[in-house]
């Protein structure tokens, strides 16, 4: 508020620009994406990380924001003049056709199982729609529980699908991600560095789709990421055969296109007021308080303060990147600590993490639920990347469809973008399931013999349940309310149903796993696990039967002392049942956590933690205790 306008836009680009580069960290090296925006470098970062290339895959990874954030601003630079007729002339229906088109894109990539990635995308959509409605009104699918009324939180979602899977299959296995690093600290950061510069077509290609991305209000990092890295997997050489086993190029890309937003997204800020996401907003706050108005005047007579904010991007780029490039080597070594001192910091910022959805029970609930569901997809092969971008979504395409027919009735498909995008869109279904008729013929669609239906295909059971449940409870609705579940619960019944379908009929069908032509045709667009033949099933579920009672055990705990008090309580008890850890190792890793989980969250931050039995029963202990 004190400084002088150029300086309080560079702390604030500061502070907001580096996120994207410093959540490549646990994204790497634990498979826990730092933000949304880092989901897509999970798939090739950890797997890098677990053959010991942690070192060079961060490197990378760095290296790839510092020339993607420096070429989002090079872009931003030259376009500010031109760009305002382009921007003006996107509308509702292209940007409901473009959400279509990403959603579309993750879908069908999801290896050889494009049916799956719909159905996943499907449900992802619909767990965005639980809560109000916010054009009629009506409470979809939440009943009387006040937390979904508003909507299930996307940060509780985002770690219980990725993270705790990650976490639980470390748990099953009981080592470290890595045996050893395989370069040293600075050969590491070198060869990371080598590789980027190896592919430098790819980064200039996926840092101009992450600046264009950027510049389109409402498309946030979650979908760039996902965007770049879907181009590269159809555009680079052999991508189809390496890519999600822990190929560089899968680390480049998305990030690449994570930090060259950040130069795209000031343009609907600065030129139209209107900002391209919550950093975003804050910065047009800031601009506001400082006396500046977004719009023409930034083009002309600020001119200056807005190539500050221009280079203040590139600075932080520069900054951010560079620091965490030299630490790559260092973060690296992480990699090869054993399970025991690894999990129980993680497990504890994560619940801690998830809590900041809506700071309620309710996040720890939804953290549990869909960690099983994700460790369940993670299991059964069924790709979580579609889910998690449909719930980002979700809302975007019901609220673009409500103000397209609205304000163009059917019209709107008529535009010239709008058919350009769907026409993608449609294309990028069809491919995956073209591709293997157009190599085997026909034949392969014909029922042979009897139907044919293995274990883990009853995982189609629930599936189908949930969207049927869904469908039927939504006809009670309002029309406004109910169009668009209707269309998405339709649709994930037909994707799952004909996948079922191929699935027992068809020897080569497309999605089948372990035939030729499901491997030819495509990737599994997710990670795979690591133990998946080392272990037997009985000791596989046992593990993550235990795994999952601890976070069980915690709930417990927590809802009679509270979160921070449970946190030491958590580590100390997994340490030494688990690893046999020495005391004084145990009791100063869990000082250490604790404490800095207070002064960040509690001192710093403020939160406010649920109530708890013991809170209730002795309200004085509850205001000498935190999080009581």
């Amino acid at each position: 508020y004190s400084l002088d306008a150029y300086s309080a836009f560079a702390m604030l680009l500061g502070m907001h620009a580096v996120t994207s580069t410093s959540d490549t960290i646990p994204a790497v090296l634990f498979g826990v994406p730092g933000t949304s925006a880092s989901q897509a470098t999970v798939l090739d970062g950890l797997p890098m990380t677990r053959r010991g290339d942690a070192g060079r895959a961060l490197s990378a990874g760095f290296s790839a924001s510092l020339f993607g954030g420096l070429i989002g601003a090079m872009i931003l630079a030259v376009t500010i003049p031109i760009i305002r007729p382009l921007v003006l002339a996107i509308g509702t229906p292209e940007l409901l056709a473009l959400t279509v088109f990403g959603i579309a894109m993750v879908s069908t990539l999801s290896g050889s199982a494009p049916l799956r990635g719909i159905a996943a995308a499907c449900f992802g959509i619909l767990v965005g729609m639980i809560g109000a409605d916010h054009q009629s009104g009506q409470i979809r699918w939440a009943g009387p529980i006040l937390y979904l009324w508003d909507g299930v939180p996307m940060l509780p979602v985002l770690l219980g699908i990725f993270a705790l899977p990650e976490l639980c299959d470390l748990a099953i296995a009981r080592s470290a991600l890595a045996e050893k690093v395989k370069f040293k600290a600075l050969d590491g950061m070198l060869e990371g560095f080598k590789d980027t510069v190896k592919n430098w077509y790819l980064v200039l290609r996926c840092s101009a789709i992450g600046a264009v991305l950027g510049a389109i209000p409402g498309i946030t990092g979650s979908v760039t990421d996902w965007i770049a890295y879907a181009h590269a997997l159809q555009s680079e050489k052999g991508a189809s055969e390496t890519f999600g086993k822990g190929d560089v190029r899968g680390v480049i890309a998305p990030e690449s296109a994570n930090n060259s937003k950040e130069g795209g997204s000031l343009i609907p800020t600065i030129a139209f007021g209107v900002p391209g996401s919550a950093g975003q907003a804050i910065l047009l706050s800031a601009l506001m308080i400082h006396g500046l108005i977004p719009g023409p005047s930034m083009l002309s007579t600020n001119v200056d303060v807005t190539y500050s904010l221009v280079w203040s991007i590139a600075l932080a780029n520069i900054f951010g990147a560079g620091l965490c490039f030299l630490l790559s080597g260092q973060f690296a070594r992480i990699s090869t600590l054993r399970y025991t001192l690894v999990l129980p910091g993680i497990m504890a910022i994560v619940y801690v993490g998830a809590f900041q959805g809506s700071s309620s029970w309710g996040d720890l609930y939804a953290l549990l639920i869909f960690g099983v569901i994700g460790w369940a997809m993670k299991r059964l092969r069924w790709p979580r990347p579609p889910l998690i971008l449909g719930l980002v979504l979700g809302v975007l395409i019901e609220r673009y469809m409500a103000i397209s027919i609205m304000r163009y009735d059917a019209a709107w498909l008529l535009r010239p973008g709008v058919i350009l995008l769907l026409g993608m869109a449609l294309l990028a279904v069809l491919r995956p399931l073209i591709r293997p008729v157009l190599h085997d013929g026909f034949g392969i669609l014909i029922p042979r013999g009897k139907p044919r239906l293995r274990v883990e295909d009853l995982a189609y059971v629930p599936v189908i349940g949930v969207a049927t449940y869904m469908l039927i409870a939504a006809q009670d609705w309002a029309f406004t309310a109910r169009i668009g579940p209707t269309v998405v619960a339709t649709t994930m019944l037909l994707a799952s149903g004909l996948s079922l379908m191929f699935l027992m009929f068809s020897r080569h069908a497309p999605g089948e796993r372990g035939t030729k032509a499901a491997t030819k045709h495509g990737i599994y667009m997710d990670l795979e696990s690591s133990n998946e033949h080392a272990l037997g099933f009985g000791s596989i579920m046992l593990r993550a039967g235990i795994f999952f009672g601890w976070f069980i055990g915690f709930l417990a705990v927590m809802s009679v002392i509270g979160l921070i008090p449970t946190v030491p309580i958590l580590i100390v008890a997994f340490m030494r049942i688990e690893g046999r850890e020495r005391w004084k190792l145990t009791l100063s890793y869990a000082a250490i956590t604790t404490l800095l989980i207070y002064i960040v969250f509690e001192r710093t931050l403020h939160i406010g933690w649920p109530s708890t039995f013991l809170g209730e029963m002795f309200p004085v202990l509850a205001d000498m205790i935190p999080s009581m």
